[in-house]
């Protein structure tokens, strides 16, 4: 299990993103629209470095949703390897059979 204070913080970056995404989607347009006068382009790329560092996607990595664990997880079904093990095991994840012989 991962730390508390782990899971809430990656939490944290999540409301972050959501929260500044349009404006950020905004600010990186004008910054990378050609046309537009250098100085905007330059007042544009000063404001993106004014938001908060977490609310830049690039700041959120993915955790299980059952234990938090950071590595060996699935995109698909949001789990880590072990417990996709353990539900698979158990018969709670429909179409998922865990060898034995």
């Amino acid at each position: 299990m991962a730390k508390k204070s782990m899971v809430e913080r990656e939490k944290k970056r999540e409301r972050l993103v959501k929260q500044y995404a349009a404006k950020r989607a905004e600010l990186n347009e004008i910054v990378h629209d050609q046309s537009r006068p250098m100085e905007e382009r330059f007042k544009a790329t000063l404001k993106l470095a004014e938001l908060p560092r977490n609310s830049s996607a690039t700041r959120l990595h993915n955790r299980c949703q059952l234990t938090g664990r950071p590595h060996a997880y699935y995109r698909k079904l949001k789990l880590s390897r072990i417990m996709l093990r353990e539900l698979g095991s158990q018969g709670q994840i429909p179409g998922l059979v865990k060898s034995s012989w």
